[in-house]
C-alpha cells in the first residue's frame, strides 16, 4: 500500500496528564501535526471495550464488550485489521496487555508480539525497540499497532492518576513516540491516542477525567499546528482506513477526520 500508518495507544493517558508530564517533545508534536486535548472515548471507559470500539468504530452497546473479558459478539462488525487484510495489506501488533489479542481476528496479522508489563521495567520501551527493529527489517508492513500499558497499570492503578509516578510513565511513553516518529515518520503517518483517562486509582465512569483523551496526528494528510475539536474514539478506524485507501466496514459509526 502506498500510504502506511502506525497507531499508538497509550493506556489511561489523560489529556491534562500529557500536558503536565514535562516532556518537551509534546510541543514538537503540536507543531508538526494536528492534535486535540478534548477527544471523547466510549462508555464504559474500560480498556478492552475502548479498544474494541477503537478498531471496530462502534460503541460497546453494539460490539457487546463491556468489561475486560472478551465475549464473541452476537452481531459482529468487521474491524480495522480485517478490512486491511481484505485489501491485501499487512498488519502487525505490539502490546503489553494480553487480553488485547482479541481485538484482531485469526489470520488478520502477519505478526504480533506480547511483553508482560510486569516482566521488566519500562516494557513500553522494550516493545518500541522490537517494533522499530522489525520495521527496519520488514519494509512491506502497511499498518502497525503499538500499545503501551505502563501508564495505566503501573502509573494509574498502582500509584494513582496525576501522581508523579503516573506523569513519569507518560513522559517515558512520549519519549517512545518521539523515537517512532523520528525513525518512521518519513514512511508512516503516525497517530497517537489514549483509550481512556482515569481518576484516583480507577476508571470506567462517565466522569470527564475518564472520558476525555488526547490525540495526535502526524503525517502529510494532517495540517501542522492545527487543534482539532469534536473528535471521537470511533473516528480512528475510519481515519486510518481513509489514509490507507481501505474501505470502511459496513456499520462503522465514526467518521474519517480527513472528511470532516
Amino acid at each position: 500500500m502506498e500510504n502506511k500508518v502506525i497507531l499508538i495507544s497509550i493506556d489511561g493517558m489523560r489529556a491534562d496528564g500529557v500536558q503536565q508530564c514535562g516532556n518537551p517533545y509534546l510541543e514538537e508534536l503540536k507543531k508538526i501535526g494536528s492534535y486535540t486535548f478534548d477527544a471523547q472515548t466510549v462508555f464504559p471507559s474500560v480498556t478492552l471495550p475502548c479498544h474494541m470500539s477503537m478498531f471496530h468504530s462502534v460503541p460497546p452497546s453494539r460490539h457487546g464488550i463491556t468489561t475486560n473479558e472478551y465475549v464473541p459478539p452476537v452481531n459482529p462488525v468487521k474491524g480495522l485489521f480485517e478490512q486491511i487484510r481484505k485489501a491485501k495489506g499487512k498488519s502487525t501488533m505490539y502490546y503489553g496487555w494480553e487480553p488485547l489479542r482479541d481485538i484482531s481476528r485469526p489470520l488478520s496479522l502477519v505478526s504480533a508480539e506480547y511483553v508482560n508489563a510486569y516482566s521488566a521495567e519500562h516494557t513500553d520501551g522494550i516493545l518500541t525497540d522490537r517494533m522499530l527493529r522489525y520495521l527496519g527489517e520488514n519494509k512491506d508492513v502497511d499498518f502497525v499497532f503499538l500499545y503501551m500499558v505502563e501508564t495505566d497499570e503501573k502509573g494509574g492503578h498502582d500509584s494513582g492518576w496525576m501522581t508523579d509516578l503516573y506523569l513519569d510513565y507518560i513522559n517515558h511513553a512520549i519519549s517512545n513516540v518521539k523515537r517512532v516518529v523520528e525513525a518512521c515518520g518519513d514512511r508512516y503517518t503516525v497517530i497517537v491516542t489514549a483509550d481512556h483517562g482515569g481518576h484516583d486509582r480507577a476508571h470506567g465512569t462517565d466522569m470527564p477525567e475518564d472520558m476525555t483523551i488526547p490525540m495526535f496526528f502526524i503525517g502529510k494528510e494532517f495540517e501542522a499546528g492545527k487543534e482539532l475539536h469534536g473528535v471521537s474514539l470511533l473516528d480512528l478506524a475510519p481515519t486510518v482506513a481513509d489514509i490507507m485507501g481501505v474501505s470502511p466496514a459496513e456499520g462503522w459509526e465514526g467518521k474519517s477526520l480527513l472528511q470532516k
